[in-house]
């Protein structure tokens, strides 16, 4: 799969507005995402399509999908089950968000 053919994906928590990840979609991840109503992504990382939640438990229900201005993004509103993030907080448990970290003056990161 190029990256030519992926779209970038904001996934939004509808009841917070808060921005829980970054993904990229295709055409088949997109197609399944609405057919569904559950989130579906290409991983650029493992080159194959991913439906998030079906080993982590972590689904997203889907809300809507929106369209920037400029028509080269794509905004998914979801319900989170469970956390988002592949990375685990202190206590073991998927982190809520992929951005959980600030970034300092100093170049160090913070956590939120």
């Amino acid at each position: 799969m190029a990256d030519e053919a992926l779209t970038p994906v904001i996934v939004q928590d509808a009841a917070t507005n808060r921005v829980l990840m970054l993904a990229y979609a295709n055409e088949e991840a997109l197609r399944r995402t609405r057919e569904t109503g559950e989130a579906w992504f290409w991983s650029r990382s493992r080159n194959e399509l991913w439906h998030k939640g079906a080993t982590s438990g972590d689904w997203l229900d889907l809300v809507d999908v929106r369209v920037n201005c400029e028509q080269n993004s794509l905004l998914y509103r979801v319900r989170p089950h469970a956390g988002v993030c592949h990375t685990k907080d202190a206590s073991g448990k998927a982190r809520k968000r992929c951005y959980y970290r600030a970034l300092k003056d100093a170049g160090t990161l913070e956590h939120l």
